[in-house]
């Protein structure tokens, strides 16, 4: 046979095993992947040299008769051992992950689209990162797209890099300032970088310059995935320029209308109607233009229009979804207080007349008047931090000092005081502005010296003894340390964290000697932040992290700790919900997670923020069931916080903890009235976007189908167990899974499997599984390779039959039936033509079947679907004579080649069906159905023969 002859979906047998012939191979050169094995293991098989030759499975024989036991575990790897169904998700086969059922309703929602647009605003710590994994990897596999870029601050880029390859196998490449020339150099000539790097992380402030934004957009891959969406969109006033410049690029990208765009962000909404109408009409521009109240009937079909783009849930909507369970861990939530010592408060006061002075001179013009306002502000939140921030506050000259307009130094300084605009993605977000506000061209001598005077008093109140706000945490760390809790402590500021840090690492010590203390913030480049905090995680003994907000949001570190405390009070209820949410999500192994919200009693600034805004806010969240931003201008209320606080008077009782010290009562009134509306509202927009236009019945559906044909988490569990048993492995249970000993296990298993330090591997049924334990999935590396290695025994005519862990063959008796019962396991392959946007995608995909008939003499009845799986899982209930199992076995299989007709007719049925799936899910797309195709290659496999004799001992 020559090479031409080998067409897509032929098995040929060489280099020593059975091979898959797939499309796009020449005729030298066949493009071929293992039987079974996986996509990256696709290889060009030369004809003179590998000499491939034609590989058909002949029919089992009699010495191929095993027990019950080692039927099924034939089922259960063949099951497992498959990378290409054909199946309406073609990437499903080829995941690391096992997706939760509510991760699919998003990738349901996309393969409905001719073009996908999507907002999803699943709630901190849900899984959006997995499900726009899902919806990449999909688009990806079926030709809807051949690149993505996915947008993101630097910090969260190494965390997006890693998700993606651990769990959808794609290697994107970062791109970030650090990187980029590195990038480019091995970029060949001739070609463009976005051609060359096909799958990419940016950092979206690196690529929205105006010097590369137009290259970027022209070249831009056709998915984009934008991270935490909310900060590329500006206020519909005045707002960050750099939000505006993000809001920029995407309005070009979108402007393509055959662009995939995912939209993530679990702050969709803050308050700002024109913000959120700009953010939705990146999607499709008819949504930019509904008004921002969808209520009412007359809002009909606006709503059902908003609602295919849209998916909104919370923990509640999805912790018991399609009866999975989603654990996550119970929040235990409490306040601790502290007061200043003496000193601290003589110098806190003293700094506070000197910024009342500042911020009322009259000699000053408007300008300068804002600048100082600004930097006073900043200096008394620095004081309220540490005395490390304060002294390199009262140090520094301001950022704002050369500010030529009110609104220059507002756009520097609001979002970076106030924390209104949850931007992390802005390096240089936890540092404080400075307070020396003079410039070069009238210095202010005498004011730089009482600024030093100052500085040099906060360093002198480093340490335990001079800062009762570090003292007390000491103490409350240690109770949380000795309680089994890792906590992570957030600060606002660098030199905060790096003192606490400092500090910490002396004091928790004494008492807990295995303790590790480390600070992260944003003098570290994002891969370093990355590696710190794996290493702390890494730590088996006690842990503390000290962090700013460059952790915030959108990293994961629920491996590694179980508590959040909030050091310095986050001026913005979100953020504050954010840092939580890093600990709190789902993943966190801990049952029950810690939150502390930290606050002086007598600073005169945290009670102010505590009742305003933080409390305030969980208040209209319990009342509620929802989290909202401020409703109104979070900038308005925070300069009437701080009016009150500079411009009036002095005494106590005019800095009371009420929204009626900063302004009116009205005011007050109108502003609670607003954020109770807006979480009203908001509580009605998820109800009616929670499932979006998806009924859970087609999920179910459509779960069911893909498990049937991958086999599930069940199946892999049951599936390792077993073969480990079967060959000799050592099992102990535990609560969560098992361990096996595998020097009991024959070489030839065990150089297939991943190396260990300790001849032990520990399997875990539940996600998440600890660091260093294997998770009981198809994908898993230890799972995959134990199904190969079973397949390629059962069917090498070279392995002993006694080494075969699994049986083509068994004779089996059994109360299950009543009459003799034969079941055939048939393998089938397809050749798949998906059309896709940018290309169409003709793939070989493989299908199995477990197919049962009885017998009247040559009458053959065929069972139903049901009775199959019942018979592979029947308890045998007794032994069969070996004369009489030889006997029925033989008559089996020489009923083989009479069934294949009907095998065949099937085949063809299963072609049909497959179209008829993959029709389904996407019944809203027009263009994607047109083209699709399948056809059988025939013949089907029959990989295994067992039979079912009734009654007991025979």
């Amino acid at each position: 046979m020559t090479s031409t002859e080998f067409r897509a979906g032929t098995l040929v047998r060489a280099r020593g095993r059975e091979w898959l012939v797939l499309p796009g191979g020449t005729p030298e050169a066949i493009l071929a992947r293992p039987l079974g094995g996986r996509d990256d293991e696709t290889t060009a098989l030369l004809p003179a040299l590998d000499n491939p030759q034609p590989a058909t499975f002949d029919a089992p024989t009699i010495t191929d008769r095993g027990d019950a036991g080692r039927a099924r575990l034939l089922r259960d790897a063949l099951r497992l051992s498959f990378r290409a169904t054909a199946g309406p998700f073609r990437s499903f086969a080829q995941l690391a992950v096992s997706p939760r059922n509510y991760q699919l309703v998003p990738l349901m929602m996309a393969t409905a689209q001719d073009t996908t647009r999507l907002l999803i605003a699943d709630g901190v710590g849900v899984g959006k990162t997995v499900e726009a994994g899902l919806i990449a990897a999909e688009l990806i596999a079926s030709g809807d797209a051949q690149r993505f870029v996915v947008l993101c601050s630097p910090q969260l880029a190494p965390q997006w890099q890693a998700e993606l390859q651990s769990k959808f196998g794609l290697r994107a490449e970062v791109l970030l300032p650090s990187t980029a020339n590195r990038l480019s150099r091995h970029v060949p000539l001739g070609s463009n970088f976005y051609d060359h790097y096909p799958y990419l992380i940016v950092s979206t402030d690196y690529i929205k310059q105006r010097s590369r934004r137009d290259e970027f957009a022209l070249l831009c891959p056709e998915l984009v995935i934008v991270d935490e969406a909310h900060t590329c969109i500006a206020p519909s006033t005045a707002g960050s320029s750099q939000a505006h410049q993000r809001y920029a690029l995407l309005r070009k990208l979108a402007d393509d209308p055959q662009r995939h765009l995912l939209l993530l962000t679990a702050t969709p909404h803050n308050g700002d109607d024109g913000a959120w109408q700009s953010l939705v009409g990146l999607l499709d521009d008819r949504l930019g233009a509904m008004p921002a109240d969808l209520s009412g009937r007359q809002h009909d079909a606006d709503r059902q229009l908003l609602a295919r783009f849209l998916i909104q849930r919370q923990r509640a909507d999805i912790r018991e979804y399609l009866d999975e369970d989603t654990p996550f861990p119970a929040r235990e939530s409490a306040e601790e207080s502290y007061k200043l010592t003496p000193e601290y408060r003589a110098l806190f006061d003293q700094i506070l007349s000197y910024a009342r002075e500042q911020v009322s001179d009259p000699s000053l013009n408007v300008v300068r008047q804002r600048v100082r306002w600004w930097s006073a502000i900043a200096l008394l939140r620095s004081i309220a931090s540490s005395p490390a921030a304060a002294e390199q506050t009262l140090r520094n000259r301001s950022e704002l000092k050369d500010a030529t307009s009110t609104g220059e130094a507002d756009d520097v300084a609001a979002p970076r005081v106030f924390d209104t605009a949850l931007d992390d993605a802005l390096e240089g977000d936890d540092t404080a502005l400075g307070a020396d506000t003079s410039t070069d061209a009238s210095p202010d001598a005498a004011a730089r010296r009482r600024l030093r005077h100052f500085a040099d008093e906060a360093r002198a109140l480093r340490g335990v003894q001079g800062d009762a706000k570090l003292k007390k945490l000491v103490t409350i760390l240690g109770s949380l340390v000795a309680e089994g809790y890792n906590p992570i402590v957030f600060c606002r500021y660098i030199p905060t964290a790096e003192y606490v840090a400092e500090q910490l690492t002396t004091a928790l010590r004494r008492k807990h000697p295995t303790l590790r203390v480390e600070a992260v913030t944003g003098t570290l480049p994002p891969e370093e932040r990355e590696t710190r905090v794996a290493e702390l995680t890494a730590h088996e003994g006690p842990r503390v992290l000290v962090a700013t907000d460059c952790l915030s949001e959108g990293v994961n570190l629920q491996e590694g700790f179980t508590a959040v405390l909030h050091y310095d009070l986050a001026w913005n209820p979100t953020r504050h919900e954010q840092r939580e949410g890093r600990v709190d999500r789902f993943g966190q192994l801990a049952p029950t997670v810690r939150t502390v919200t930290y606050y002086g009693v007598d600073n005169r600034i945290d009670g102010v923020v505590l009742d305003v805004l933080i409390r305030r806010h969980e208040r209209i969240k319990a009342t509620t069931g929802v989290s909202v931003p401020v409703p109104v201008d979070s900038t308005t209320v925070m300069n009437a916080i701080w009016e009150s606080l500079l411009l009036r008077g002095t005494e106590p009782e005019q800095l009371t903890l009420d929204f009626g010290a900063a302004t009116s009562s009205a005011t007050a009134d109108a502003v609670e009235m607003q954020w109770i509306d807006a979480a009203e509202r908001e509580k009605a927009s998820r109800s009616r976007f929670r499932q979006a236009t998806l009924r859970p019945d087609e999920v179910a559906a459509t779960l069911a189908d893909v498990r049937r044909s991958l086999g599930g988490p069940a199946d892999a569990e049951s599936f390792t167990r077993d073969a480990f048993t079967l060959l000799s492995g050592q099992i102990v249970d535990s609560d969560d899974g098992f361990t096996v000993r595998t020097d009991t296990l024959p070489g030839a298993v065990r150089d297939q499997l991943p190396r260990t330090k300790e001849p032990v591997l520990t399997f875990h049924r539940a996600v998440p599984a600890p660091a260093g334990h294997r998770l009981l999935n198809r994908t898993d590396a230890t799972v995959e390779a134990l199904a190969r290695y079973v397949l390629d025994a059962a069917f090498d005519p070279q392995v002993p039959t006694s080494q075969r862990p699994a049986r083509r063959a068994a004779v089996i008796r059994t109360s299950a039936v009543s009459v003799v019962t034969t079941l055939l396991v048939v393998r089938y392959r397809l050749e798949l033509v998906v059309p896709g946007s940018q290309r169409t995608v003709t793939q070989v995909a493989e299908d199995a079947q477990f197919l049962a008939f009885t017998a009247t003499g040559d009458n053959l009845t065929w069972l139903g679907e049901g009775v199959t799986d019942e018979l592979l899982d029947a308890t045998p209930s007794g032994n069969v004579a070996d004369e009489v199992a030889r006997a029925q076995l033989q008559r089996a299989i020489d009923r083989v080649p009479l069934v294949q007709p009907h095998l065949v007719e099937l085949g063809e049925q299963i072609a049909a069906g497959a179209v008829a799936d993959h029709r389904k899910v996407r019944q809203s797309s027009g263009t994607r159905v047109r083209g699709l195709s399948a056809r059988l290659l025939p013949p089907p496999d029959v990989l295994g023969v067992y039979v079912y004799l009734p009654g007991g001992t025979a």
